[in-house]
């Protein structure tokens, strides 16, 4: 059985971790969702769909035998969405998501959603993390997989999120 997990992933974080290990244990193959892949360079979606993509499979490498990682851009309908998913992604039978709007679109279009635990959804926040990097606040970094942190470094994404919080 193949599922899909969709999120914006800015950034990957270890509830996310938690999550994909949770997914993993119900299914055979996960499709990670990178959505909003059309969105980068502003606070709220700092890094590109290929960052965070790269920060994804750097993160999973054990997992790449049962991964896929596909980045989807936004829509401006709702109820169009799950037919625009559908075409960027392998089929699958079975959605893992929180998301109330994304359950109830799956839901509606037939699809067996799997609504997983939340992993210290008040600890992994990406909100809170992005507000960390801006910040200069290093515990950002005990919220992401190393992986991930080595990524965010490597390219620089603090700095860049400082430059665009600046104002002319």
């Amino acid at each position: 059985m193949r599922a899909i997990l969709p999120g914006r992933f800015q950034p990957f974080h270890k509830g996310h971790l938690k999550l994909v290990n949770w997914a993993l244990n119900k299914v055979d193959e996960l499709i990670i969702v990178v959505g909003s892949a059309q969105e980068s360079h502003t606070l709220q979606n700092p890094m590109t769909a290929g960052e965070r993509i790269l920060a994804i499979r750097e993160t999973l490498k054990e997992y790449l035998d049962r991964i896929y990682i596909v980045p989807v851009p936004d829509i401006l309908m709702n109820a169009a969405w799950v037919a625009h998913v559908r075409t960027y992604v392998p089929p699958f039978e079975v959605v893992v998501t929180r998301n109330p709007l994304v359950k109830v679109l799956f839901e509606e279009a037939g699809y067996k959603v799997l609504e997983p635990p939340a992993f210290q959804r008040d600890k992994y926040v990406a909100t809170n993390i992005r507000a960390m990097l801006l910040s200069g606040d290093p515990s950002w970094r005990e919220l992401v997989p190393e992986p991930v942190a080595k990524v965010i470094e490597e390219l620089g994404i603090a700095k860049r999120m400082r430059e665009l919080s600046k104002r002319d």
